[in-house]
Parts: C-alpha cells; structure tokens; sequence
C-alpha cells in the first residue's frame, strides 16, 4: 500500500510555471505507475499525464503537451508535474494516483489517491 501527498500548488499568473510534488510513503513506490489528473469546477476529473514504474515512459493528454512534464525520482519517492505556459484554463485541483498494476489513462483504474492540491490561474 502507498499513500501520496501532493504539494507545489498555488496561485499564478497566466504564462508562470509550477512544479508539483507528488510525495509517496512505502519503500516499493519504484513499482507503481503513477498519474496526475485534474478536476475543474464543474467538470470531471480529466487526464493530464503518467509516467509508468518499469521504464520511465510518459504519456501525456494532448491538451497539456509540451507544456507538461511528467518525471520521478524513485530514490525521493517523488514524481514531479512541471508545468510551464499556464493559462486559466489550467486552473483545477491535480491529483497524482498510483498503481502497482494499472500504467494506463483512467482514473478508475488507479488504486491509490493523493488529497489533490489547488492551481489557480489568473490571467
């Protein structure tokens, strides 16, 4: 089991950067897959990138590529959501989710949560 702690969010400007933190307890987080989401008000909770356990590769929602970066840091048992550009469109809740199966795109899929934490774009 895994339990994750989300950070980095905030206030910003349109066209600033943030970099999110996704911070997991357990000494097997190298072994999960691990996806960043958000949720806007009103809307549903929508994909925005993974990175998966076995060799490091990213997947990314057209939406956001090229402005996003997904990566970790197995030996900080962290995975990290650089995001550049920003606009107000932007403006959710991220959460990270993990998963020591599952390495796709679907929310329902990921066993393990995170709290999520606020990006607000202000343009």
């Amino acid at each position: 089991q895994v339990q994750l702690v989300e950070s980095g969010g905030g206030p910003v400007q349109a066209g600033g950067s943030l970099r999110l933190s996704c911070a997991a307890s357990g000494r097997t987080f190298s072994t999960y897959a691990v996806g960043w989401f958000r949720q806007a008000p009103g809307k549903e909770r929508e994909f925005v990138a993974r990175i998966r356990r076995s060799d490091g590769n990213t997947s990314y929602a057209d939406s956001v590529k090229g402005r996003f970066t997904i990566s970790r840091d197995n030996a900080k048992n962290t995975v990290y959501l650089q995001i550049d550009r920003l606009t107000p469109e932007d403006t959710a809740v991220y959460y990270c989710a993990a998963d020591n199966v599952y390495s796709g795109r679907r929310a329902d899929q990921f066993n393990y949560w995170g709290q999520g934490t606020q990006v607000t774009v202000s343009s």
